[in-house]
Parts: structure tokens; C-alpha cells; sequence
């Protein structure tokens, strides 16, 4: 199987008759048993050409030129022949395995029902290739969990039944789009392993689009650069990644997170005799059944400080008490046992109304902006927000002032408060985010996954905010990540979490230089790199050299 794919263009015809060229210009080849990479960022037109080669475009878009499948151009077929090609021949995995999958389906029918439709054989034999197949992406306990609901699993394992999926009628070709963008470090390694064996047994290709350079350096031959729509620079992903040779590769390559090298620049404001801005001690937070069992234990005997001025990272996956531990600092959630101290008085000791005016000092940034921020509120009322906390609050032209300065800090104009979420880019939106955390004028910020969702160029720029707020304004962070690479370059200190604890602390840059405990080595080394030869697929030795 070889796919040629020779897109003169992809038009967007709008209902007011107008006509937008999204792609264009996109040509690239995948001959059999090989693997190729598409990056760049949201809005490049990545999707839009898997889409294109899948015969899914949304209404009103429109391909031109020619996708060639083993010679025969697939965008002369009509529906039905599409039909015949879409699964059976190329594959596809989505994003995010959650929306992909219906819920209301057991996934063993949902993996039964790509066979029925492609290949003659009755129910009972399409379950057992379901089983089959579930047990070929290392499904624990296959024979039970066929019979799940997607909600019932974990993601990295959903994203093993959309990849099961993927796989089922047999296709020659499978495009990833994103693959791993939502998955913890160890389950996204994990992942890329089982789609590099697939490639390495079946003799399968592979057409993997994402944002994250290291992901696709560590399992593509060749890489394709995007923006705007159109073709950067393409060749050998070793050359493109480590020599590339245009401007726009190079300044993808610069965004990358990594630990700065100017120390002087980054020491504590605060004097060590100083009362750490935030204590935990001996924090626990339990799930009780109603008759009084511990069903889990989310947080589990931790203690840690946050000195002042500076930025301390909690790295851990998914389900390691993280998201818990924000809620408890924040006020939102009560521990088990274990006491909370901001600037050194007992959160859980305060009376209701007490809470909510200490809650001036501490803010919250949330993973997504398009969730945290209210599309039917203009940009002055969403910043505004925590100033309703306080009834001493200035109000008039003195909080439009406010206001004003809180868009100036994160680098937006003071007459964008007119506007609407919607009429910002997705980093203006998480800057706007962090003004409404900033206009209490807080001592401490605790940032949950606030990058996670953003482009490389975008995130940089975030991440390159939060160390000027800290440098210029002494705000001390609590940045939550499960990117050891981000942690890794914007922590003073860190702790990594696992199962509800911290198995390390220290100063971030000793802990990643040296770290002591097996978890913490396990996390670092999945970590994909473009510094690394290609880990996943048949690795030819010139590429181990």
C-alpha cells in the first residue's frame, strides 16, 4: 500500500458565499511499512488533511487535487466506495478516545462493529477477534473488561480500544491524530510502543499528526512541517527536528520548554527566616463508603511549603492525588486530616466568611480556558470576578483601573475588556485567566495543567509570564503538570507525586539532574525527546548512530 497525497487546496465556503482557502500547496508520500509526522500548530491544517484523506471534511469544505491510494484517487470515489476504503484500508485514531467512543456501547461491540461491516462473519466470531484484538493492544483481564463501558477504563486503556479499533477490519494505513496529547508520560510511552510493534508486525504505515516534537521524534521517519495551511519543510525527522532549515521549524524547535541557565536571575525574593507563603502538613483526604470503609485514599500524610517568590512544580499522572490536593489549598475540599497554612493561619480554622475574604490571597488558573472563562461575559467582568469576594472592593473608575493594570501585567491591551473570550486566541484566553487570578492583587497562584492545552509557541510565551510574575511581583506558584519537560523548566522546587504522596522533593534542578527514587527515573526516561534516536517502529542502526 502507498498513499500519494498531492492537495492543491482545501476551500471553506462560507454561508455568505464567500470562499476560504484553509490548505494548499500539500504534497507527501507513505509508502508501505513506513511512518510519517505531521506538526505544527492549531490552525495549520493538520487535521483538515487526515481529514481530507479519510473523506471526512466537514459540510461545506471541499478538496482539490489528488489523494492517490495505491494509485487510484480517492477523491473520485463516490460515498459508498468511500465507504469501502474508510477502515478497511486506512484507519484512523482519535484524539481524545472519550468523545471517539460511544458510551452507551460496550467496547467489545464497539471493536465487533468495524468487523461486521467490513469482513462476512457472524457476531459470535466478530467478538472473539474483538477479544483478540484487546488482547493485542495488552488490554489487563480482556475476557472481562470486553464487556465495559468506555467510562469504566482508564485513558490510556480507551485510547488502547480506539487503536483496537483502528485495527479491527485491517487496514494498511493508520492516521493518529493526537494520539497521546491527554495521556500521562508513562501511559503515552506505552502507546507508542504498542503503535511501533503494530508497525514494526503488521508491516502497517503510519501518518502521526501532533504538536509535540518529541512524540514525534521518537516514533516517525520522516516529518512534515505545517502553518497556515501550507508546507514549511519536510525530510528525514532527525534532520528536520535537529538541523531544520527554516526559520518557522526553528522557532517550533526554540519554544520547547528547558531549564534556563540564568540562576541569578531566578533567586528566592524571600529571606529563609521568612513564613513559607503556603504550609501543608500532614495533609490525608479519604473516600468513605456510607457504612465508614475507606474506599480510597487520594492524599495520603503529605506535608510540603511553598516559600515565597518562587514556583514550586508538582509532577505526577493521572489519578496521583494532584487535582485533590489544588481543591484542598484552595478552600473547595476538605481534608481527612491535616492542616492547611496560608501566610500562616489554618484555612480549615476560619469561619465561612473568613474563607472567602482569605480567599483574596490565593487564586486559581484552570487547565482549559474555553471551560474557566464565561463566553456570555465580556473580558472586564470575568476579571472582575474576585473582587465580589470583597465588599471593601474599589468599584467605578477605580476598578476599571484595576482592571486595566491586570490586562497590562499578561500583556493585553486595557481596551480588550470590551471584548468576548471567543475573540481571543486560546493563549490570550488563559492570559486573560491569569489577570482575573492576579487582580487581588495574590500572594500565592496555584496553576492546574495551565499550559497543557496550548501550542509550543503559545505555551512558551504563558510559561515566560508566570516567571515574570514571579521575578517582578514576588507571586509565589503552585504549577501542577503531568509534563516533566514544563515542570522542569519554570520550577524553583518540586515534588513528584505517586499515589497520593511525594516520593521526592528538592530543588527541581538536582531532582532532574540526580533523581533517588524509581518512579522519578521511570518518569524521565519516557519522557520523548528530540535529543533521542528513534525509539518506536523497525529503528534502522544509522538512526541508533
Amino acid at each position: 500500500m502507498k498513499l500519494s497525497v498531492a492537495l492543491d487546496s482545501i476551500v471553506h465556503s462560507q454561508w455568505d458565499g464567500t470562499r476560504r482557502t484553509l490548505v494548499e500547496n500539500i504534497a507527501f508520500e507513505i509508502p508501505q511499512g513506513t511512518t510519517m509526522g505531521v506538526v505544527g500548530e492549531s490552525g495549520s491544517g493538520k487535521s483538515l488533511t487526515s481529514l481530507a484523506i479519510m473523506g471526512l471534511l466537514p459540510p461545506g469544505m471541499t478538496a482539490a487535487g489528488r489523494i492517490e491510494l495505491d494509485g487510484a484517487d480517492i477523491l473520485q470515489l463516490s460515498p459508498a466506495q468511500m465507504r469501502k476504503i474508510r477502515g478497511a484500508r486506512i484507519g484512523m485514531i482519535f484524539q481524545e478516545p472519550m468523545t471517539a467512543l460511544n458510551p452507551a456501547m460496550r467496547i467489545g461491540d464497539q471493536i465487533a462493529e468495524g468487523l461486521l461491516a467490513h469482513k462476512p462473519m457472524s457476531r459470535s466470531e466478530a467478538r472473539a477477534e474483538a477479544l483478540r484484538l484487546l488482547e493485542r493492544v495488552h488490554i489487563p483481564d480482556a475476557r472481562r473488561r470486553i464487556d465495559s463501558f468506555p467510562h469504566e477504563m482508564s485513558g490510556g486503556q480507551r485510547q488502547r480500544v480506539g487503536i483496537a479499533i483502528a485495527l479491527a477490519p485491517g487496514p494498511s494505513l493508520l492516521i493518529a491524530d493526537e494520539p497521546t496529547t491527554a495521556l500521562d508520560v508513562t501511559v503515552q510511552a506505552e502507546v507508542l510502543a504498542l503503535l511501533g510493534e503494530l508497525i514494526s508486525d503488521l508491516k502497517m504505515s503510519l501518518l502521526m499528526i501532533s504538536h509535540d516534537l518529541g512524540v514525534i521524534s521518537s516514533i516517525c521517519e520522516r516529518t512534515l512541517v505545517m502553518q497556515s495551511g501550507r508546507h514549511i519543510e519536510s525530510g528525514a525527522t532527525q534532520q528536520v527536528l535537529r538541523n531544520p532549515a527554516k526559520d518557522y521549524t526553528r522557532r517550533l524547535i526554540s519554544a520547547i520548554p528547558r531549564r534556563e541557565d540564568d540562576d541569578a536571575r531566578r533567586l528566592p525574593v524571600a529571606q529563609p527566616d521568612e513564613t513559607p507563603v503556603l504550609e501543608v502538613q500532614n495533609l490525608s483526604r479519604e473516600y468513605r463508603s456510607l457504612s465508614g470503609q475507606v474506599l480510597s485514599r487520594a492524599v495520603n500524610d503529605l506535608s510540603f511549603s511553598v516559600r515565597r517568590g518562587t514556583i514550586f512544580g508538582i509532577v505526577g499522572e493521572s489519578g496521583c492525588g494532584k487535582s485533590t490536593l489544588s481543591r484542598i489549598i484552595m478552600g473547595l475540599d476538605r481534608p481527612t486530616s491535616g492542616r492547611v497554612l496560608f501566610d500562616g493561619e489554618d484555612l480549615f480554622a476560619k469561619k465561612p466568611h473568613e474563607l472567602r475574604l482569605a480567599r483574596r490571597g490565593f487564586q486559581m488558573v484552570f487547565q482549559d480556558p474555553r471551560g474557566s472563562l464565561d463566553p456570555r461575559q465580556n473580558v472586564s467582568r470575568i476579571i472582575a470576578e474576585p473582587l465580589y469576594l470583597d465588599p471593601h472592593a474599589p468599584k467605578g473608575k477605580e476598578r476599571e483601573a484595576m482592571i486595566a493594570e491586570a490586562l497590562t501585567d499578561v500583556g493585553l491591551h486595557p481596551d480588550d475588556a470590551r471584548k468576548y473570550p471567543h475573540q481571543f486566541s486560546g493563549g490570550q484566553r488563559q492570559r486573560i485567566a491569569i489577570a482575573r487570578a492576579l487582580i487581588c492583587k495574590p500572594k500565592l497562584v496555584v496553576a492546574d495543567e495551565p499550559v497543557s492545552a496550548l501550542d509550543l509557541s503559545v505555551q512558551a510565551q504563558v510559561l515566560e509570564l508566570i516567571r515574570e510574575l514571579r521575578d517582578k511581583q514576588g507571586i509565589s506558584f503552585l504549577f501542577i503538570s503531568h509534563s516533566l519537560a514544563v515542570v522542569e523548566s519554570i520550577s524553583d522546587d518540586i515534588g513528584v507525586m505517586h499515589r497520593g504522596q511525594f516520593v521526592e522533593t528538592g530543588k527541581a534542578r538536582a531532582v532532574f539532574a540526580d533523581p533517588t527514587h524509581p518512579y522519578t527515573r521511570t518518569l524521565i526516561a519516557a519522557e520523548p525527546r528530540i535529543d533521542q534516536p528513534r525509539r518506536y517502529g523497525v529503528v534502522s542502526a544509522d538512526e541508533v548512530l
